[in-house]
């Protein structure tokens, strides 16, 4: 299909469908199935750059990305370039095959799962999402209906908008773009078109990376929870070291996929072993979720493409490396906390300054379905929902202090019980379960029974803190094959 004003018309037909449906408010933004907080502020950006080690991570990126580049202008950089060349070949040569499978499958994916927008973090309660990504995966099958894939990509994108908080969604723009690109530049019959089509899916994640990279530091909160109920993922580190060297490591990387080639190819290999490490800790539905930004990053890899088509003598000098760094990160940084204060003003507070009673406000509304976090307090935002361990204590026709010393009998019980393992450490967990179940059954008698507005205050915090506790002691026992006990 070769005519570029019908596709253009065929797109602006959807994107004006789209337009006349009836949209819904959207406050939250969708990261590991959990709903976060996005209207609050980002944490200004003076404390990340204060932050000494986001310098130490610039600094350490700055160093590698120096070094590859000496490395590649010598003969040692071609050669190495040359063996890359030879090992990837057979892939090299299938790829265009390779990514059409990938992008196909994915959807097929997409579909089995049900009831998603483009990854499994978007929920719709539209089944018939569902099946316009079965169609976009048997469109791909063919050249000439691969145009009308890549518009049914946009379309959902921009159908997720009635439902999601538009400025998150950016997250998922630039690699929607890119893939929805490729299919046109792909299914093109002019070669000057079809020579950018691996290019056009290197920008989309880079951009989709960098971009997201953005919220270790403008939220560093969301990603403490996450530390918590998995601290494997910080290496060892400290949290607030891990956090803003971690947002280093992921926008530097996400550039290094513009840069030259061996610095683009070992980034793409870099950023491949990340993602799989995750694969097996986080699950198959968030592989399902990755599987199109790991499948680019295989492409990433395989290309053996030298010609830089944008920028080249910035790109191939030294000078370019710290010139494109600080340039990437102005640019992002003022088009995030920009635009950030474009969509929900700039009188917002932090999460930061989001206290009660010196406690962090909760990083997002609470659901069952999504264990990452701290549940929401009730006093915190309009329209958030206590857990269901939250509401007051029934206590029938016994007294508050006949409550209190009921939940303190079985607290001791259960404790002793727990502290009798023979592993020191499943000893503690176990004793501490029950410890912090005693704290949020003493908390909802407080609710029930109680009056003073500071005292319901603190019992509200004390039941959302300890659960999340509780739910990461038992998340670490899991891990670790021992019986978990009931709540």
């Amino acid at each position: 299909m070769s005519d570029l004003s019908t596709r253009r018309t065929g797109l602006a037909w959807l994107v004006g469908l789209v337009g006349i449906l009836t949209p819904a408010a959207a406050t939250a933004h969708v990261k590991w199935f959990a709903p976060y907080i996005v209207d609050a502020a980002p944490a200004p950006i003076t404390r990340t750059l204060t932050d000494p080690w986001f310098w130490s991570g610039i600094a350490l990126v700055l160093l590698f990305f120096v070094a590859t580049r000496l490395v590649e202008r010598s003969t040692a950089g071609e050669r190495t370039l040359s063996a890359m060349d030879r090992i990837t070949n057979p892939l090299w040569f299938r790829l265009d095959d390779f990514v059409r499978i990938m992008i196909a499958g994915f959807f097929v994916a997409i579909f089995s799962v049900g009831g998603v927008y483009l990854t499994p973090d978007l929920k719709t309660p539209a089944e018939w999402v569902s099946w316009v990504q079965l169609l976009i995966a048997a469109g791909i099958v063919s050249r000439r209906t691969m145009p009308f894939s890549a518009a049914g990509i946009i379309f959902l994108w921009v159908l997720a908008l009635r439902d999601y908080d538009p400025f998150h969604l950016l997250d998922y723009l630039a690699l929607g773009v890119a893939v929805a690109a490729y299919l046109v530049l792909e299914a093109s019959d002019r070669p000057d078109w079809r020579k950018h089509r691996f290019e056009v899916l290197r920008w989309g994640v880079a951009i989709a990376l960098m971009w997201s990279s953005l919220e270790k530091f403008a939220y560093p909160e969301w990603f403490h929870p996450l530390v918590l109920e998995k601290p494997f993922l910080t290496f060892g580190l400290p949290r607030d070291v891990f956090i803003p060297m971690a947002g280093v490591a992921e926008f530097t990387m996400g550039l290094g996929l513009l840069a030259t080639p061996l610095v683009r190819r070992l980034s793409a290999i870099a950023l491949f072993v990340i993602f799989n490490s995750a694969v097996y800790p986080f699950g198959r539905i968030d592989l399902i979720g990755h599987a199109l930004i790991m499948a680019i990053i295989v492409v990433i890899a395989v290309d053996h493409t030298r010609e830089l088509h944008f920028w080249s003598w910035i790109r191939r000098s030294l000078i370019g490396v710290p010139v494109g760094l600080a340039s990437a990160l102005v640019i992002f940084i003022t088009a995030y906390w920009g635009l950030h204060a474009v969509f929900y003003g700039t009188e917002t507070l932090t999460m930061a300054e989001m206290q009660v009673d010196g406690a962090s406000m909760a990083t997002h509304s609470y659901s069952l379905e999504h264990p990452h976090g701290p549940q929401a307090l009730e006093t915190l935002r309009d329209g958030a929902q206590l857990p269901e361990n939250a509401v007051p204590a029934d206590l029938g026709s016994a007294s508050f202090s006949d409550a209190y010393a009921m939940s303190m009998m079985g607290m001791h019980d259960e404790m002793m019980a727990g502290l009798g393992h023979s592993d020191p450490d499943v000893a503690f967990v176990l004793g501490m379960i029950p410890h912090h179940q005693g704290a949020i059954d003493m908390a909802r008698i407080q609710l029930a029974a109680g009056s003073d507005p500071e005292n319901m205050q603190l019992a509200r915090h004390i039941i959302a803190e300890q659960q999340q506790e509780i739910d990461a002691m038992r998340a670490w026992l899991q891990e670790r094959g021992v019986e978990v006990p009931d709540n």
